[in-house]
């Protein structure tokens, strides 16, 4: 099953339509979607090392346009839909005692959540419920986002064949893996918020 997804992954790197679904799962990543986009990037990366670049802007564009949907969300939405969000993830309780800090330290949340497997969506709902300043969270969130998309793409451009075939033959430990810091991330998003 891993094979055939993995292979479907890679036939739509190929597809008229990539870039636009890559654009979209980083958008909605960063304010309500639980699977971050680095799981199209990498294969996209592997199927067209060329628009290795071009897709790591798409991405860093596009989530940071999410995060500030998220932001708006937690900003005028946090009563109703924000609410809802960090209930569904678990992340309200928590979230009353660390918005009294928050803002202190924010930029250095958002970068943090930005770079990581930490859950973004979070920091972008808990930025916009503080009242974060929006010009430090987009700062944040561009540096972040952006180091995050290039480097990975920047990796997978200069070792891009090695890194395929490990891929390939490591596909099955390194879905586990990869999983693994995505729940990672939402553990420690419970117990640091």
């Amino acid at each position: 099953m891993l094979r055939r997804l993995y292979d479907w992954v890679m036939n739509l790197a190929a597809h008229r339509n990539a870039t636009a679904v890559l654009g979209t799962v980083s958008f909605v990543e960063s304010s309500i979607f639980p699977i971050p986009p680095d799981a199209f990037l990498i294969p996209m990366v592997l199927a067209n090392r060329a628009k290795a670049w071009w897709y790591a802007t798409v991405c860093t564009i596009t989530s940071v346009l999410g995060g500030l949907a998220g932001y708006f969300i937690g900003a005028f939405l946090y009563d109703t839909l924000g609410t809802a969000l960090l209930n569904f993830y678990g992340y309200q309780a928590h979230f009353e005692e660390f918005a009294t800090n928050y803002n202190k330290d924010g930029a250095l949340y958002v970068f943090g959540a930005g770079l990581t497997p930490f859950p973004y969506k979070v920091i972008t709902i808990a930025s916009g419920a503080t009242q974060l300043a929006l010009p430090v969270f987009i700062a944040a969130s561009v540096i972040a986002r952006g180091l995050r998309f290039f480097v990975v793409a920047g990796l997978l451009y200069f070792f891009g064949a090695p890194i395929k075939v490990f891929i390939e033959k490591y596909l099955g430990l390194l879905t586990v893996l990869f999983f693994l810091l995505v729940v990672a991330g939402f553990v420690a998003a419970k117990y640091l918020l």
